[in-house]
């Protein structure tokens, strides 16, 4: 059984439910006087059950049924997620958390729809192997209540039994909250995100007339570029460019936004390409082009990556790798992790060749290799073969993760950074919407862009083993606290909102705009209580 210890507050969103003890509310209900205290108001809190916990004499055991904790979104019935997520931290009978696993079965969670005769809500319950556990649930229709329970053995949980006072709606519902601040507070997003205000700081006015005309002039001939227009909580769009498949990402992530709340007008441009637009600088015109990716040496306005989007979307439907499967897949622990460095993908940056060869010379301290060329002529001599694709989750088997730029940012960084292995990272000019929150040497270890001291950067967390954990793990904590399903949606409602308000005139349904439909293939329609108030789900 593995061996608790004293429970230690945890920075974050969830910090303090995670952390205190039952008495403080730990079954994720927080007390009516605690409800209004600000964030920092109740670290003097953590610290003290911390302390008491301490003090508690003894080994380990089973959790406890009373003292484990239970908190998250997933509780909430107005969270409307794709998929829904809460967690589980393991506590045993003296009030200290475990920081391994109780084992995967240690928990057992059972949704229902009380006044139902059947539930359609897909359930998993996913061991963290640090003492908690994430579990998420994907709602296939809507209903008027859900009972969540959570036990150990044949114990209810904390507070469980956890009542969800509906309508609860799953995420086909359109339904939107009309009050866009009870949204954000339901939601719990952020009041402001430094990288927006970063971003639109170029932009003090935007005049949606003057881009309409200017932006397809500049760009729609060379790019693949999205024209948006948001109006009513309806979603209109046209393209330039020849290649526009990217577009369903962005249009899933907007029809996913109208139905749940209703979005400002806006009218806007989507940058489909892989690298930034906007290379002009002041007091040159800018033109205001929203991208995935960033850089120093352009001022297009970020939005998390269609890939990190995708992978909100689909949790638990056509994706496998996600923020959540990541969590329950982080390999060995850090003592029994491979200690050579790890690197897979193809040829899209000319440093990927170098860390190959690097490999190739070094195979005891790197193993990198490519499983497909694409960009560069493939010389066998000089790279070796081609590898078959392994699954990503097989990465963290490897204590030290190499993050390389592709064409542009590499898009795995926020599920390398929630794994459980330390992060090294290639200094670069291009940033995810997240990026210029990480800190070298707290979340990652940096090294140069031209990898001249990377064998130095490894030699270094081999010599400094409790350090490199460390970072290891607050890259980890980062990502949970930062890039899960609810950070992405308040980001997006956010740019949006924030960009919205730079408008000097009303934004347009324009010439040649189609309006994006909103999926009709959904087998189990809800009936929205806010459009109809008299009918029932």
């Amino acid at each position: 059984m593995p061996r608790p210890r004293p429970v230690e507050p945890r920075r974050g969103r969830d910090c303090p439910a995670a952390c205190r003890g039952p008495e403080a509310g730990a079954g994720g209900v927080r007390p009516s006087g605690a409800a209004a205290l600000p964030m920092r108001a109740l670290w003097p809190l953590c610290l003290a059950l911390g302390a008491a916990a301490a003090a508690a004499a003894g080994g380990g055991g089973r959790p406890s049924a009373e003292r484990s904790a239970v908190w998250g979104p997933g509780l909430r019935a107005a969270a409307a997620l794709p998929a829904r997520y809460f967690y589980v931290q393991a506590v045993d009978a003296r009030g200290l958390r475990f920081t391994s696993s109780p084992g995967e079965n240690a928990f057992q969670v059972k949704i229902t729809a009380p006044e139902e005769q059947f539930t359609r809500v897909g359930v998993q319950v996913l061991d963290r192997k640090d003492g908690s556990f994430l579990v998420r649930y994907r709602m296939y229709a809507s209903y008027k209540s859900l009972r969540i329970e959570v036990k150990t053995g044949d114990k209810h949980v904390a507070k469980s039994p956890y009542i969800l006072k509906g309508p609860v709606y799953h995420e086909n519902c359109d339904c939107p909250q009309e009050d866009s601040s009870a949204w954000l507070e339901e939601m719990n997003c952020p009041q402001t995100i430094p990288q927006i205000q970063r971003d639109l700081a170029n932009f003090p006015t935007v005049d949606p007339d003057k881009i309409a005309e200017e932006i397809p002039q500049r760009f729609g001939q060379r790019q693949s570029l999205c024209h948006y227009t948001i109006k009513d909580n309806e979603v209109y769009i046209k393209t330039y460019g020849e290649h526009v498949g990217f577009r369903i990402f962005m249009d899933a992530i907007l029809l996913s936004l109208t139905r749940k709340v209703k979005m400002p007008d806006v009218e806007f441009f989507v940058n489909l390409g892989d690298w930034p637009l906007e290379k002009r600088k002041p007091p040159q015109n800018l033109h205001p082009i929203f991208s995935w990716c960033g850089s120093s040496e352009s001022k297009d306005i970020v939005m998390p990556t269609y890939d990190l989007t995708d992978s909100v979307l689909e949790t638990m439907g056509r994706v496998s790798l996600d923020m959540m499967s990541v969590q329950a897949n982080t390999g060995p622990s850090w003592e029994d992790k491979n200690t050579t460095a790890f690197w897979r993908g193809r040829d899209s940056r000319k440093e990927r060749l170098e860390l190959v060869k690097l490999s190739r010379k070094y195979p005891e301290i790197i193993d990198a290799a490519f499983t497909n060329f694409f960009f560069f002529k493939h010389d066998e001599n000089l790279y070796g073969p081609i590898v078959k694709h392994i699954s990503f989750f097989d990465f963290f088997k490897y204590k030290y993760q190499i993050n390389i730029d592709g064409t542009v940012a590499a898009y795995r960084l926020p599920y390398l950074l929630a794994g459980n292995s330390v992060v090294l990272k290639q200094d670069s000019i291009y940033y995810e919407h997240f990026y210029n929150e990480l800190q070298p040497w707290k979340h990652y270890i940096p090294f140069k862009s031209d990898l001249s001291d990377l064998l130095e950067k490894l030699q270094w967390a081999k010599d400094h083993d409790e350090e490199a954990k460390n970072i290891a793990k607050s890259g980890q904590e980062f990502a949970r606290n930062n890039l899960m399903g609810d950070h992405i949606f308040c980001y997006y409602f956010k740019l949006f909102q924030e960009y919205a308000s730079l408008q000097v005139s009303e934004p347009k349904i324009r010439d040649g705009m189609e309006k994006v439909q909103q999926p009709d293939d959904d087998l189990f329609p809800c009936t929205c209580h806010r459009k109809k108030a008299k009918d029932e789900l």
